[in-house]
């Protein structure tokens, strides 16, 4: 990875999503290990797992522009989690072609609004860059902290698309439940009459 040219996505007052750095491995490894950010997964990654997956992360955003951005403070220059865009890769749920939002934040950066800021931009970015006609986003129906997000950034519930998650174990009902949302690009919106 290059320290020196990271590929910038987008950026809003205080954010900068682009690539990942070397850098930023450590608070990579930390969101995906931290009991309280991972809350409502059913499992945790080790220091080798979230390297590959960021490498993986990383590999697509250079490659499709697609991926789960960093999230940098402006002011600090610091990796703060990410936001980003990614198939949903839920097969039998959703159509293959479908692309979600998602987010993941150390937690000392909770609480200050960053995620909805950053997953606005992102949304954005998404309709005008990538020429997307809708996007999605998911989470587990007790996880009140991301949907409030997505309500925020004006996606709408899609009870029709609420399921059983396939990659949470049964020893696991609590997390089981997924609602959806939904947000369609400005350009898909009915005109009005």
């Amino acid at each position: 990875m290059s320290e020196s040219e990271p590929v910038i996505i987008a950026e809003t007052p205080r954010l900068v999503l682009r690539s990942w750095m070397e850098r930023d491995r450590d608070l990579f490894r930390e969101i995906n290990a931290d009991p309280k950010v991972m809350e409502f997964f059913p499992f945790r990654r080790n220091h080798a797992e979230a390297d590959l997956l960021m490498d993986r992360v990383n590999g697509m955003i250079r490659d499709e522009g697609l991926g789960f951005y960093a999230l940098e403070l402006k002011e600090t220059g610091e990796a703060m989690g990410f936001c980003g865009l990614a198939p949903a890769g839920m097969p039998g749920i959703f159509p293959a072609e479908t692309i979600e939002i998602g987010w993941r934040l150390a937690t000392r950066f909770w609480g200050h609004g960053y995620v909805t800021e950053a997953a606005g931009a992102t949304l954005a970015h998404g309709f005008k860059q990538h020429g997307l006609p809708a996007i999605i986003s998911f989470a587990v129906a007790g996880n009140h902290r991301s949907i409030a997000v997505m309500k925020r950034i004006g996606m709408h519930a899609c009870p029709d698309l609420d399921f059983d998650s396939p990659r949470v174990p049964d020893t696991r009902p609590d997390l089981k439940r997924h609602v959806t949302y939904a947000k369609l690009s400005p350009q898909q919106k009915p005109q009005q009459s």
